[in-house]
Parts: C-alpha cells; sequence; structure tokens
C-alpha cells in the first residue's frame, strides 16, 4: 500500500465511529482478544461520563484511513488535565516541570482509561502494512502534541515485546512491575496448592477457610448478572475507590452500560453472607487470561480481599481453562498468594529537551532498580525450590 494514501483525523468520541470498524482493528480474528480495546468497553467510559473532559480526559482517537475513506487504522488517545486514573505514575515529573516555570498538562495519553493493563495501543491488523501504519498513527499522536503545545505524549501498558520498537523511534521507555498468576496446566485449586512450598500452601489453605467461613461465593456472568448485582458491587467499589483514589472513577451508569454490551465477557465475583452480598470482585475474560479490575466490601472480614480477588479468580481459570490471571496494579502481597513478578512498560515523547534529558536519566536507575527488584521477588515466590 502507497503511504501518499493514508489519511489521518482525530475523533472526539467513539460514537463518532461504527463499532464494526473499530472493533476490526481492535481485535482481528488472529490474536488474543482484548475485552479493554472493544468499541463497547471504551465508548462505555464515555458515554457513561467517566472518561470526559469533566473527569481529565477528553478523547482525540487517531484514525487512519486509506483508500476509499477505509479505517485501517486507530488509536485510543485522550488529552489529559491532569494524571488519575493511569498507573503509571508522572506526578513527579509534572511537579519539576511546573516548579521549573513550565506547564505539564494538558499532555496527551494513549491508554485505556482507569486500566493497567498491558495491550495494543497501535490498532491495526496484522499483515504487510502494519509497520507502516503504526508508524503512522505515531507521527500522527506526536504532530497532535506539537501542534497543540502539549508538553509530551505517553503510551502506558504498551503490548509485550514492543518497547524496543518504541525506543528505536526516540521514546523514552518506563519498566515497572505487577504480579499474574500462571496456570501450569493444573487440574484444580489443589494441583496448584501441590505446586507451593509446605509452609505456603498451609498458609493458603487457613486463609481460604477463615475467608470463606460462613460465606458462599457465585460466579456470575451473562444473563445472571442483574441491575440488583450492580447496585450491590457499586456500593462496594466506592467504598474502596472513596479509601484509595478519593472518589471513584466509574459512576453507577457505567457499569449498567458495560453490563448491557459486555455481559458475556464479565465475572462478577459476590461473597453472600446467607443472602446479603458483602463483597465482590469484578473481572473482565480475555481469550486466555481473566483480568481483575474492581473489588469491595461492606463487611470486612479475614482474608476476604484475597479469597474474593485471588482465589476464586484462580478456581475459575483453571476451571474455564485460561492461562493467567491479572490481578491489576501493584501489590507485593499477591507474591505470597501464587501470583508472580511480571514487567510491564510504558513509552513516552517528552517535547522539552532539558525535561526530556532529566526523565531519560531518572527512568535508567528506575529500570535497573525494577530489574533488580523483580530478580530479588523471583526468589522469594511460594512455589518448590528446583533442589538443582
Amino acid at each position: 500500500m502507497d503511504e501518499t494514501v493514508f489519511k489521518a483525523r482525530i475523533i472526539s468520541g467513539l460514537n463518532e465511529v461504527s463499532p464494526e470498524a473499530w472493533n476490526r482493528l481492535a481485535n482481528p480474528p488472529s490474536l488474543p482478544f482484548d475485552p479493554f480495546l472493544t468499541w463497547e468497553f471504551l465508548e462505555a467510559l464515555e458515554s457513561s461520563g467517566a472518561a470526559i473532559p469533566e473527569t481529565g480526559w477528553s478523547p482525540c482517537h487517531v484514525l487512519v484511513e486509506g483508500r476509499g475513506e477505509e479505517i485501517v487504522a486507530a488509536m485510543p488517545l485522550y488529552a489529559k488535565t491532569n494524571s488519575q486514573g493511569e498507573f503509571v505514575f508522572d506526578h513527579s515529573w509534572a511537579d519539576a516541570y511546573e516548579r521549573a516555570g513550565g506547564n505539564y498538562f494538558p499532555k496527551l495519553l494513549s491508554a485505556v482509561p482507569f486500566t493497567p493493563v498491558a495491550g495494543r495501543r497501535f490498532l491495526v491488523s496484522p499483515g504487510p502494512d502494519q509497520e507502516c501504519l503504526r508508524n503512522a498513527l505515531l507521527s500522527a499522536a506526536i504532530q497532535i502534541a506539537v501542534q497543540n503545545d502539549f508538553s509530551s505524549l505517553h503510551i502506558n501498558f504498551i503490548e509485550p515485546g514492543f518497547a524496543l520498537q518504541m525506543a528505536e523511534t526516540g521514546l523514552l521507555i518506563r519498566t515497572d512491575q505487577q504480579f499474574h498468576w500462571s496456570n501450569d496446566g493444573y487440574e484444580d485449586f489443589d494441583g496448584f496448592l501441590a505446586a507451593l512450598s509446605s509452609a505456603k500452601r498451609k498458609n493458603l489453605r487457613k486463609e481460604r477457610a477463615k475467608a470463606q467461613a460462613g460465606l458462599t461465593f457465585k460466579h456470575l456472568s451473562g444473563d445472571e448478572i442483574t441491575e440488583a448485582h450492580w447496585d450491590a458491587f457499586f456500593e462496594f467499589y466506592t467504598d474502596t475507590g472513596a479509601r484509595k483514589w478519593g472518589y471513584p472513577y466509574l459512576n453507577r451508569n457505567t457499569f449498567t452500560v458495560l453490563g448491557d454490551r459486555l455481559a458475556d465477557k464479565i465475572l462478577l465475583i459476590m461473597a453472600y453472607d446467607e443472602e446479603t452480598p458483602i463483597a465482590g470482585a469484578l473481572n473482565l475474560i480475555g481469550s486466555g487470561t481473566l483480568y481483575g479490575r474492581y473489588w469491595g466490601c461492606t463487611d470486612p472480614r479475614p482474608f476476604l480481599h484475597f479469597e474474593t480477588c485471588y482465589y476464586q479468580a484462580i478456581d475459575y481459570a483453571i476451571e474455564h481453562g485460561l492461562s493467567s490471571v491479572e490481578a491489576g496494579a501493584q501489590g507485593g502481597h499477591k507474591l505470597a498468594r501464587g501470583y508472580g513478578p511480571v514487567t510491564t512498560q510504558s513509552a513516552h515523547w517528552i517535547a522539552h529537551k532539558g525535561l526530556r534529558l532529566a526523565i531519560n536519566e531518572y527512568l535508567e536507575r528506575e529500570r535497573q532498580a525494577v530489574k533488580h527488584e523483580a530478580a530479588y521477588l523471583e526468589r522469594r515466590t511460594p512455589f518448590k525450590k528446583d533442589p538443582s
């Protein structure tokens, strides 16, 4: 395809593009399904009032059109007036730049709002033109930043193995880590426990027993999820959000819209004391991965968080043959529950030369620190050690 036939344009909301056109690029049949890249998920955040200018998220998604105005590439993109809901923390960068007299905001961000899950940000169908189209998307995003005098462009939680290509284009690479659970062909939870050291295995059994005492847990998906479930879960969610972030990112309507559109890709784990729901965890289901997103409770009990978010998720993944569980950002406490350290990466374009040099020096030190911590944590996983 001749690059001269490409034409990039910006849309101020996903309601300006058809679900079919977006999803064809977001989830090609040859690639694993990513529920967070779907039109249904991203547009729900916009139309429900979660990712809108008033909350610091101004959609300015990039579409690249080929011959006949066919959309051949896309990039989720937002102009940000704060750094909330990103999970790649650049507050110190903003503070330093503004103390020096610069304006860090607005900035550009390519990411899934409120979602620390690695995935594709350059939405291009596999084929001979994909590299050219990725370059077109990146060039368009940088051009938007330059033309609007934005301080920076950030591409958060880029797909694994893509950092080198981003670095070759001049972007700065940042690393961090999460904790994911991997399914090593376990037949059941006891099979997973058998892979742990004796002391850790006993601890997990004790935790599960205490958490499950007097409670029942239900796994709900599809038509099983009702508005009453969402009402209960939203109460859980707002309690956690108020304690962690000061206010919840999503509103009640967001969950209704997501439930209407993606019910078959949602797993809602609910804990009941007799007939009363007291805790819940919202997960999304990908091709081979269960993604834990939000949780909360109205009746805190020992180890209830671990049971609802981590152990029940493992149960579901084993039963349904999923290869992994991603339980969100941070959380060193996940290590003792069988979730191992996994490196995540983001890419950053910084307009101001002095700020770019300072951030680059910082990132070099940070990458080494993350690498050393990951090696340390690998030695402290709860799994049996190879005697060799």
